[in-house]
């Protein structure tokens, strides 16, 4: 094999990892000059593979979507069967792990034609996936673009129903897709919040790409889980309040960690704090969590609060009194 062909088959092989490449990062992965990645893109062109080309700045090449399903040599039957498979076991977290069946999802719906990926969203529509266990339903559409914009590292919009029914527009740096239970969550940097944020996938209406690449923000994987362990454990409060600390909000983010999603500043000194649980003792335990020394008033509602109050006294009056001496 010549090294011309060896070098297009390595040029074909890091368009397909990538949805874009600047020009120049290819010509350095492929150790030639950015006129010589020129001449390679002609020849896959004239091979039938559709590269775009980007031009300006922050342009490059990518392998349009509508090209042929390389390297595999598969059916057009072929391709959307393995298409609408992927996306069941995606959305049902069937085989290989999830990192396995997007990976390999992306990876297949990024090059599908045109009418293949409108035949593939036709019969997905008509599958009945099998229901392991109760569960919301994602859409694979959905999944797989954001499967597709978190390993390449683009920007998105979202359009985003929260669990009020309010709908929003979201500019999200995706970093991590992960499954918990029976939902899919993807957690991001909120650009307009300047803050971590995690949305359950099955809320995302659409997904719109912006071909901006970005750079990774550093998060461990331990961070990443609990971050996805804490979007996950909520669920509707029958207690719903509000503590208001004194406690500057940047401080309070840096003591609560993940766990101060939702504060918000209330004033340069303080920071305003939502609760919840299932009853008023639960609550409270949250209330336990503000570090000693820091004074705060919260919005605890009746009649809870007659009960929290009637509990507080008796233990107040159990640790004042003299311990009990023991027979």
């Amino acid at each position: 094999m010549s090294d011309t062909t060896t070098r297009a088959l390595a040029l074909l092989n890091l368009l397909q990892t990538h949805r874009h490449w600047p020009g120049a990062e290819l010509a350095t992965r492929l150790g030639v000059t950015e006129r010589t990645v020129r001449r390679d893109v002609d020849r896959l062109r004239e091979l039938g593979y559709r590269v775009e080309s980007i031009p300006g700045a922050a342009g490059g090449y990518r392998l349009e979507a509508g090209s042929a399903v390389p390297p595999l040599l598969l059916t057009d039957d072929e391709a959307v069967t393995m298409a609408i498979g992927l996306r069941v076991a995606a959305t049902q977290q069937l085989v290989g792990g999830p990192e396995v069946t997007l990976t390999a999802l992306a990876k297949l719906e990024q090059v599908l034609p045109s009418p293949l990926r409108r035949r593939v969203n036709a019969l997905a529509a008509s599958v009945q996936s099998p229901r392991m266990g109760d569960g919301p339903v994602v859409s694979p559409v959905v999944l797989g673009e954001i499967a597709l914009a978190t390993r390449d590292q683009e920007r998105l919009r979202l359009r985003y129903v929260d669990r009020e029914g309010s709908e929003s527009t979201r500019r999200v740096e995706p970093h991590a897709l992960a499954p918990s239970g029976r939902k899919w969550f993807l957690l991001c940097w909120d650009l307009d919040r300047a803050d971590w944020r995690t949305f359950r996938v099955d809320r995302i209406e659409a997904v719109e790409h912006t071909r901006v690449l970005f750079d990774r923000r550093p998060l461990t994987p331990e961070e990443i889980d609990e971050r996805v362990l804490i979007a996950a454990s909520w669920s509707p409060q029958k207690i719903e309040a509000d503590a208001v600390m004194e406690l500057p909000f940047p401080a309070m983010q840096e003591i609560f960690g993940p766990w101060s999603d939702g504060a918000t500043p209330d004033g340069e000194t303080r920071t305003r704090w939502p609760f919840g649980g299932s009853d008023w003792r639960e609550a409270m335990y949250a209330l336990l969590w503000i570090p000693e020394g820091v004074e705060y008033t919260t919005t605890f509602p009746e009649p809870e609060r007659t009960a929290l109050r009637e509990a507080l006294g008796r233990l107040q009056r159990a640790l004042d009194a003299p311990p009990s001496s023991r027979p």
